[in-house]
């Protein structure tokens, strides 16, 4: 769908700011108020029942992204709850640009090192959460104009919810980009799906670049789920992925305190929820490629990888992603996400399944500022049908 066009009415005006009814109340509040134990005990139980994982919005992930990246509290968490139970968690923040343009807008909140945008809801009560949003939203515009959504996963139950509740409220929704990236599924074995992706002749020269990668000295994989010697491999992480081209385009995690803390604080978390595994390729016991995955079942998430750019004619990074196929024999994992931009050169090539992720920009408030987001939507879609 490019876009959604319905009459717009006004009945979600009628409810209360903080809540539905139902028993349904969405409430928003400063970050800082989730560090409280309790808080976060019930975070971390409603991310074990939740309709569709996001380990980005997580309490393990989420806060020390907040810590490092939003010390003066300009995000606020949007909290669902349900019978006085948490049951949903969204980030926003009010923006003052939409992309380049001067345009202020309500925006779930997404930075540099999250891949994911769609919020944690209990499963069952998808319908009730976005109502229960966009009641909220349309309460608290302040200048906004509409409600941005990034990263928004295009299939799943969330996202047909969604279509659900804005069709039966006659509310404008629009999908202003969409893309599809990189996917592994189970169903076949490693072996049997090495061989699916990839031509004879580049399976052979892998095994070509292992054998002689191996005279140079011992190389081994190693795959950890558990926190042994974590400060170390972090350490190993950073170095590596910053001696490449991202430290000298300065966007390494190295290159910046902020995400460096945020690096280390994400995957001790990580590991404490059982939520890490490293996969990691050494030569005479110095990593050369590695990789982090959040496993969330059903699913998981390449989080981050990085390889000694001095070994590139062996191509470390995709020898470590022929390993990284062995993840398809965990019973609990259906599907890994890549996180990799669309059209990746080298994860494309080798894993084979498509998930369309997108930004969706929906109406909110009263009747001409729904009007003028509905001219908005015609001048962005007009000027480029798949987005800005």
């Amino acid at each position: 769908m490019a876009s959604t066009a319905l009459a717009p009415d006004n009945r979600s005006l009628r409810t209360s700011a903080a809540g539905v009814a139902g028993g349904f109340v969405m409430r928003s509040a400063g970050w800082t108020s989730f560090e409280a134990p309790e808080t976060r005990l019930a975070w971390d139980a409603l991310a074990s029942c939740v309709s569709e994982p996001n380990p980005f919005h997580e309490s393990w992930y989420l806060l020390p992204a907040l810590r490092a990246l939003d010390p003066a509290g300009t995000v606020k968490l949007l909290k669902f709850e349900a019978g006085g139970d948490l049951a949903g968690i969204l980030p926003v923040r009010a923006e003052n640009r939409y992309y380049r343009w001067p345009i202020p807008q309500l925006t779930s909140w997404i930075h540099g090192n999250c891949f994911l945008g769609h919020p944690l809801v209990a499963r069952g009560l998808e319908e009730p959460f976005w109502r229960s949003l966009l009641a909220w939203a349309d309460q608290n515009t302040g200048q906004a104009l509409f409600l941005h959504l990034a990263h928004m996963p295009l299939q799943g139950p969330l996202y047909q919810a969604l279509q659900k509740v804005l069709a039966e409220q006659g509310r404008l929704g629009a999908l202003v980009h969409r893309e599809e990236r990189a996917m592994l599924a189970a169903g076949a074995t490693p072996e049997n799906y090495f061989e699916a992706s990839l031509s004879g002749k580049k399976r052979k020269e892998l095994r070509r670049q292992f054998a002689r990668l191996s005279e140079l000295g011992e190389v081994r994989f190693e795959r950890r789920h558990d926190d042994a010697q974590l400060a170390q491999w972090i350490e190993h992480f950073l170095a590596l992925e910053h001696s490449g081209w991202k430290g000298a385009q300065g966007s390494a995690l190295a290159s910046h305190q902020a995400t460096t803390q945020m690096f280390k604080e994400a995957l001790s978390g990580a590991a404490a929820q059982s939520r890490l595994e490293r996969l990691t390729l050494t030569l005479n016991a110095e990593p050369i490629a590695m990789l982090a995955t959040f496993l969330t079942p059903p699913g998981g998430y390449s989080y981050k990888t990085a390889f000694d750019e001095r070994y590139s004619r062996y191509s470390p990074g995709v020898l470590l992603q022929r390993e990284n196929l062995e993840v398809l024999a965990r019973p609990e994992i259906a599907w890994i996400d890549s996180c990799a931009a669309a059209d990746h050169p080298m994860i494309d090539h080798i894993w084979r399944e498509r998930r369309p992720v997108g930004r969706l920009s929906i109406a909110i408030g009263g009747k001409l500022r729904r009007a003028l987001f509905a001219r908005l939507v015609r001048a962005e879609l007009g000027r480029n049908p798949a987005g800005i």
